[in-house]
């Protein structure tokens, strides 16, 4: 199965996705969640409005769709999830810096940006083996 990767940005604003392997599928929303669901319209107006033979070859089979955020869109979307302090508990990053990263006033250096990924997914890890009792 193809996979639709769409790329999650926030503006000052808003948020906005594009396909970042489909060209001409964009997206916009005041949530990540409704850039998702944006996106899907896209796919639906897209195939509406052309002929098949029009379509990119991975919208006339199966495909699943992957998303990625930036950091400002991570941060801000999951900010009643994770405050500052909890992503600077999981990460070692200092949350006056993280706050300089959700506001897009600085962004991380690969290194960090991978620190970050990595923490969440220790963390999913570590909650996929969560038993409750």
């Amino acid at each position: 199965m193809e996979k639709i990767v769409v790329i999650i940005e926030k503006s000052k604003n808003h948020y906005g996705g594009y396909a970042e392997n489909v060209e001409g599928l964009y997206a916009a929303g005041s949530t990540p969640d409704e850039v998702k669901k944006d996106f899907l319209r896209a796919i639906e107006l897209f195939k509406e409005a052309n002929d098949k033979k029009y379509w990119p070859a991975i919208l006339k089979g199966k495909y699943e769709i992957a998303y990625k955020m930036d950091i400002p869109a991570f941060i801000a979307s999951y900010s009643g999830i994770f405050t500052k302090s909890a992503i600077e508990r999981l990460t070692g990053i200092n949350r006056v810096q993280l706050a300089h990263y959700a506001s897009g006033f600085r962004n991380p250096r690969p290194d960090k940006r991978r620190k970050i990924e990595q923490a969440i997914y220790t963390l999913a890890d570590d909650l996929k083996q969560v038993q409750l009792v």
